[in-house]
């Protein structure tokens, strides 16, 4: 594949004062999308609609994103037309809106933008929240395929091994470092979200999601991110695919790689461990424990 030139594309972040400069664009729609759903009948923006990233963003049978034609049908159900800017927020310094962001780009939608720091950084900035559920008036919106470049497969990861062995690509995995060594097969709280191994994908490295944030939920400068990754040998000229558990970490990473520091082939494992860690046939790696 032919690589260009990274270019960093920092107009997808934006911030309180932005949106409020935008508070009545007819085509600007804001959506918070927590884990914690609970936390929007709390208060959230005035105007903003709610997601749920499992739910709403998952087909209901099958292991898999909603087809094109259930996504035209959500986006119309929000009120959201082609020519919308979506705006991304929620909590835990916008996990799940991060994950949003990639499953809406993935379903083909381009304008798309998120708040740094998410409700993190709108409870520090002392930001006015309603309880007050928006009307929403259902919008036209084209069926289009999904942009299988942003995602790999099971398979199409394995293919790649020897490509990561000769530093052709990079496997970023962005998960604890106790998950990614091997010493727990789950977060803890998330049990149902584990492996029946422990360990990460062979070649692997280990960049945990939160280093990329500061203490207030925003993402680190463009110079500490670059720093941060190439440190650890992932650069533009290579292709690169995050894993987490479920991708919703990985889809934070795979913003401040594809988005903030604009590396040209960015891809998303959205199987993650809790399919390759319980796939019959699928090699791991681990990594002792350094007893002091």
């Amino acid at each position: 594949m032919m690589h260009v030139p990274a270019t960093p594309t920092h107009d997808v972040l934006v911030d309180h004062d932005w949106l409020y400069a935008h508070r009545h664009d007819p085509r600007v729609r804001v959506l918070e999308v927590s884990e914690d759903r609970s936390l929007y009948g709390l208060g959230h923006l005035p105007g903003a609609g709610q997601v749920d990233g499992r739910t709403d963003l998952w087909d209901p049978v099958i292991r898999d994103f909603l087809s094109p034609v259930a996504f035209a049908a959500l986006m119309g159900r929000l009120g959201i037309t082609e020519d919308t800017t979506v705006v991304l927020y929620g909590d835990k310094s916008n996990w799940w809106a991060a994950y949003a962001f990639w499953v809406l780009r993935y379903g083909g939608h381009a304008r798309l933008k998120l708040l740094d720091g998410g409700r993190q950084r709108l409870m520090l900035d002392g930001a006015d929240l309603t309880t007050d559920i928006p009307d929403v008036t259902p919008a036209p919106y084209p069926v289009r395929p999904r942009d299988e470049a942003l995602r790999l497969y099971r398979d199409e990861v394995r293919a790649l091994l020897p490509a990561v062995r000769d530093g052709q690509a990079s496997l970023v995995d962005v998960r604890s470092p106790d998950e990614y060594c091997g010493f727990v097969t789950h977060m803890p709280d998330y049990p149902q979200e584990g492996g029946l191994r422990g360990g990460h994908i062979p070649g692997a490295v280990n960049v945990p999601w939160a280093m990329t944030v500061k203490p207030d939920g925003t993402f680190k400068s463009a110079d500490q991110l670059r720093r941060l990754f190439e440190g650890v040998g992932v650069t533009p000229t290579q292709t690169v695919v995050t894993y987490c558990r479920i991708a919703e970490r990985s889809s934070h990473t795979w913003f401040v790689l594809s988005q903030l520091l604009g590396y040209p082939d960015v891809r998303n494992y959205d199987g993650s461990w809790t399919e390759w860690g319980n796939a019959v046939g699928m090699p791991i790696a681990v990594t002792p424990r350094v007893r002091p």
